[in-house]
């Protein structure tokens, strides 16, 4: 008597690379388990070889952040737990309870964005203004930001790439119009730091805030703020500490990046970073994002013209990266995501995204949200076939389920 076999379950394909990327290139783990086996220091708080090793291998990955980032000078990249935590610092760094205080961001950002404003906003210490983003592409519009300024405008806070929609937003215009004015600007780069060029000086950021562990490959529990010039004589320490410099003084130092780092790093988060960064400079982000350009064209190919299937954010590759949220009619979000990992092995992320107001504009919030496709550097253009490919099923499948319903009802 032949034994029935069952199907093998399919391979796992990870596309929740906005959530955090993966696979992370192996000299990341190779250097983590470095330091892991032969180091274990921790920087700037012991004189022996182990330590200055520690430090030395830390002040590489701020060159390597300075160079990618072209930024002002290495010691400008302040290491924070993630990108949450340095735009908390850089919101809250720059407000002044005492003082009359307006603050400009958008109706896409992020979590990270919104909930340190009104945090900020219910003590009555902020006056928020957001800016409304176009529902079809989110948007925004330059100019709009222009007339949203005031005297006491204090800062202009900017999601780059949304979480969302994937929307790139024209970030050097709105660097030049918070240079005319003379208010700075908080870039919150999850979504685009190595994935698009960022240039913080030609582009005006004052404060660029990034998670090591999406676009740069880095671990989980990494990021960094880069404090912009000048930036640092009215960026206020949201914390205070040890530093492992001037410890016979009982004040925080006044110098970077001491100033904004306090208590024992995260040093081997911080030098699998930096083996991170160092890929990404190696394969330089204009390839990156012009490898990202190409899977973003197989994957709208696959999915513009499929009945019962929309995805949201800019049509085309234009003014997007790699992320895409879907829907498929009569499947809730997490419906959707639980078809596509048990049929297809695609792991995608469904719901809210914590952009609460972003699926506001894009009229998906009272319907759960989306379900998220996002990319990285290790997928192929025979991937996103397959992801588009597993959708249009998906959605012919939903289709047949309708029409045999109506057959049946009648």
């Amino acid at each position: 008597m032949k034994h029935q076999t069952e199907n093998p379950p399919p391979r796992r394909l990870y596309m929740d690379n906005a959530a955090t990327s993966f696979p992370k290139p192996k000299t990341v783990l190779e250097a983590m388990s470095r330091y892991a086996a032969e180091l274990g220091a921790s920087a700037g708080r012991g004189a022996y070889r182990e330590a200055a090793q520690t430090g030395e291998l830390m002040n590489e990955c701020r060159r390597r952040l300075d160079k990618l980032f072209h930024g002002q000078g290495p010691q400008r990249f302040v290491f924070t737990l993630n990108c949450t935590d340095a735009l908390n610092l850089a919101i809250k760094g720059l407000i002044d309870p005492e003082q009359t205080n307006h603050v400009i961001c958008t109706q896409i950002d992020h979590n990270s964005i919104l909930r340190p404003v009104n945090a900020l906003a219910d003590r009555g210490w902020v006056e928020p203004t957001r800016i409304a983003v176009d529902p079809r592409t989110g948007l925004l519009d330059p100019d709009d930001i222009a007339r949203a300024i005031r005297p006491q405008t204090r800062l202009i806070a900017i999601t780059h790439a949304s979480n969302v929609t994937g929307t790139v937003q024209p970030i050097r215009q709105i660097g030049r119009i918070a240079r005319e004015h003379g208010v700075p600007l908080v870039l919150d780069a999850a979504q685009s730091a190595g994935h698009v060029p960022i240039d913080v000086q030609a582009d005006g950021v004052d404060l660029l805030a990034a998670p090591g562990h999406k676009g740069l490959l880095g671990p989980l529990g990494t990021g960094f703020l880069y404090v912009g010039a000048g930036m640092e004589e009215i960026l206020r320490p949201i914390r205070e500490g040890g530093t492992g410099s001037l410890s016979e003084q009982d004040r925080q130092p006044d110098f970077l990046p001491d100033k904004y780092e306090s208590g024992s790093h995260n040093a081997i988060g911080i030098i699998g970073l930096s083996e991170g960064v160092r890929w990404v400079l190696a394969q330089t982000v204009e390839k990156l994002a012009a490898r990202e350009v190409e899977l973003m064209g197989a994957f709208i190919d696959g999915v513009e013209d499929v009945e019962g299937l929309s995805y949201f954010g800019p049509r085309g590759v234009k003014d997007r990266v790699g992320v895409f949220s879907v829907r498929i009619e009569a499947l809730e979000p997490h419906e959707l995501a639980a078809v596509l990992e048990e049929r297809y092995g695609i792991l995608t992320r469904a719901g809210i995204h914590c952009a609460p107001l972003a699926h506001q504009v894009i009229g998906t919030a009272a319907l759960g949200g989306t379900t998220r496709l996002s990319f990285g550097p290790f997928l192929s253009s025979q991937d996103v076939h397959y992801a588009a490919d597993a959708l249009a099923d998906i959605a012919a499948s939903m289709r047949e389920q309708r029409l045999a319903k109506v057959h049946s009802d009648s």
